[in-house]
């Protein structure tokens, strides 16, 4: 089959709405997919309005099954995104259910004034690269009121993205709501003006993480992690500048991101691990402008945690436990 796609003139001035009710599943034949990247594509289509509380069924266990984080010895090969918003003005989606992804769930790409609310994003959580929500290069996006559980991030938000809020989140199981991964392969990259208000995370591998490569350059700042549940995370509170998701080990380089001006605030909750909050730091561009207020991570049974913190300049508010020593 060939990939599904609307696309208009960026000129567009009317109001395109797409009622999607019932059931739409992709195809269980990999060969029918005629481009690798996309199966439902919105391409340059301004005001439109996606709806209507049906379901989109990616049938994504046949690419699993041949991605290489299940299969060590394959090539590893990108599958397609279920559903891609590409260079859309005044976008609104609301009121979907997306499962299965063959990768990516739901993608918005070099666009600007976004709505997306009341969404269920779903995925087993041994599902390789499923991401629910993935944000590039896309300016003034709000997230709201949605459930998230996939094999990978409920939410990522990568280089170019600009005034991004996230509220009334539910998320897990997955990887948790990150920015990154940023830098990879020596690249420039920017992400500013991020607040995640209103979360719960359940049974996730990461809380509110900040991911990048070394080798990277660029920034991520202005950014605020606030009124948030955790329920049995691993890593609640998490910023990686030393991230590596490659078969072979990452070379040490020099150059970094530069994490600047992170709030996290009203934090509370269960670690599945001791080390709670783990900032992990450029050495030669360190963490700048880390606030820490109100935040309350503990084991279960009351039991200690601690915090890791390598090359973080860091301020406490309040009560905050665990803390920097």
């Amino acid at each position: 089959m060939q990939r599904m796609a609307l696309a208009a003139s960026a000129a567009l001035d009317s109001a395109p709405k797409s009622m999607i009710y019932g059931t739409l599943e992709a195809s269980n034949d990999r060969s029918d997919y005629k481009d690798g990247r996309y199966w439902i594509e919105f391409d340059g289509v301004h005001n439109l309005s996606v709806q209507g509380g049906g379901i989109i069924n990616g049938n994504g266990k046949i690419w699993w099954q041949n991605s290489c984080k299940i299969n060590k010895t394959l090539p590893c090969k990108d599958a397609p995104t279920a559903v891609t918003f590409s260079k859309c003005k005044n976008l609104i989606v609301r009121n979907l259910k997306i499962q299965d992804a063959q990768q990516i769930h739901l993608s918005f790409s070099d666009s600007s004034n976004v709505q997306a609310s009341g969404l269920t994003v779903t995925a087993p959580e041994t599902s390789p690269n499923t991401d629910g929500i993935h944000v590039t290069n896309t300016q003034n996006i709000q997230i709201t009121s949605s459930v998230i559980g996939t094999g990978d991030d409920c939410i990522s938000i990568v280089s170019g993205s600009q005034n991004v809020l996230a509220t009334d989140i539910s998320c897990g199981p997955g990887h948790g709501i990150s920015i990154g991964s940023l830098g990879s392969g020596n690249s420039e990259a920017h992400v500013s003006g991020v607040t995640v208000n209103g979360a719960r995370l359940s049974g996730t591998k990461n809380g509110v993480r900040i991911k990048t490569w070394q080798g990277g350059s660029g920034s991520a700042i202005n950014i605020k992690f606030q009124n948030i549940e955790m329920n049995n995370v691993i890593n609640p509170i998490i910023i990686d500048q030393n991230y590596c998701d490659q078969n072979e080990p990452c070379k040490q380089q020099s150059s970094a991101v530069q994490v600047k001006n992170v709030v996290y605030k009203n934090i509370k909750g269960i670690s599945a691990s001791n080390a709670a909050i783990k900032f992990d730091c450029s050495q030669n561009h360190p963490c700048q402008g880390i606030l820490l207020q109100d935040v309350d991570l503990q084991l279960s049974g009351d039991k200690t945690t601690k915090a890791v913190c390598n090359n973080v300049q860091y301020t406490d508010i309040g009560n905050v436990s665990p803390h920097c020593t």
